[in-house]
Formats: C-alpha cells, sequence, structure tokens
C-alpha cells in the first residue's frame, strides 16, 4: 500500500494531455470511483452517498482528486448548473476519467487532468494546497496538510 506525500512543492506529471486554465485550490480526496449525478447534492456540493466522504463536506470551489469516473452523461448537465449554482469543483483530477467525465468537464468548463503512472489519490493528501496546470500536465502540492 503507498503512502500518502507530505512533501512540499512536489510535482506529478500526468500522460496526458489536461484540459482548462491553471487553478489553485484545496484537495479534496477521494479514493473510491465518483458519479458527479448520484454522488452530489447539486444546490449545496456536499455528497449524497454515505462513506464517500466526510458528512457535510461539499466539493465547491475545491480540486477534486479521485480515482475514476462513474456515470453517464448527465454529468454534462449536472457539473455545468453547479458551476452556474456556484457549487462545482475547482478542478477535476483522476487516475481514470474516461470520456463521459471529460464531455462533462470541457461542457462545464472545469479544468481537468488524468492518467499518471502511480495512483494519485496516494500521493495528494487531503485538504493540501494544489495547482493544477492542465496545459503543463502538472498538478503540484504547494502546501501539504
Amino acid at each position: 500500500m503507498e503512502k500518502q506525500s507530505s512533501q512540499r512543492n512536489q510535482t506529478f506529471i500526468s500522460t496526458k494531455p489536461g484540459l482548462g486554465d491553471v487553478v489553485e485550490g484545496q484537495a479534496l480526496v477521494l479514493s473510491s470511483a465518483f458519479s458527479a449525478r448520484y454522488d452530489l447534492d447539486i444546490r449545496s456540493g456536499e455528497f449524497l452517498r454515505p462513506g464517500i466522504a466526510e458528512p457535510g463536506v461539499s466539493v465547491a470551489g475545491k480540486i477534486l482528486v479521485v480515482d475514476r469516473a462513474k456515470g453517464g452523461v448527465a454529468s454534462s448537465w449536472l457539473l455545468n448548473e453547479m458551476v452556474r449554482l456556484g457549487t462545482a469543483p475547482a478542478a477535476l483530477v483522476f487516475n481514470h476519467a474516461g470520456p463521459v467525465m471529460i464531455q462533462a468537464a470541457v461542457f462545464a468548463g472545469i479544468p481537468l487532468l488524468q492518467a499518471f503512472e502511480f495512483d494519485i489519490t496516494k500521493k495528494v493528501a487531503q485538504g493540501s494546497l494544489v495547482r493544477l496546470d492542465p496545459t503543463n500536465r502538472t498538478l503540484t502540492i504547494e502546501q501539504s496538510v
């Protein structure tokens, strides 16, 4: 089992091109699969499925670091509406996003980075300040907790 890194200014490089603008924010790390449609409350950004995160935790403004995406095309309208309501994550980082989640991120205008040579959820500590640069394929831990 990999240990989470506590290093500062550590940069991880994705094996695939990313989408969107540079963004910085607090990491919200999930080790399980994630469905935007079925796991999120659109109005609050809080998780609906018990056990996916601590009760009351919201994705709003966070950089969501997740193992993999699941779900269907409803993710596109849901994330787009969350952007409109101000409850969307600032960015999405996946081990594997899948084409439907990539389409959803593009439609909603949410930066996305995916595909690392290791499990990214084991490298980023919960609550760390991270910087996502999709153009350069990098995720940098600016400050670890």
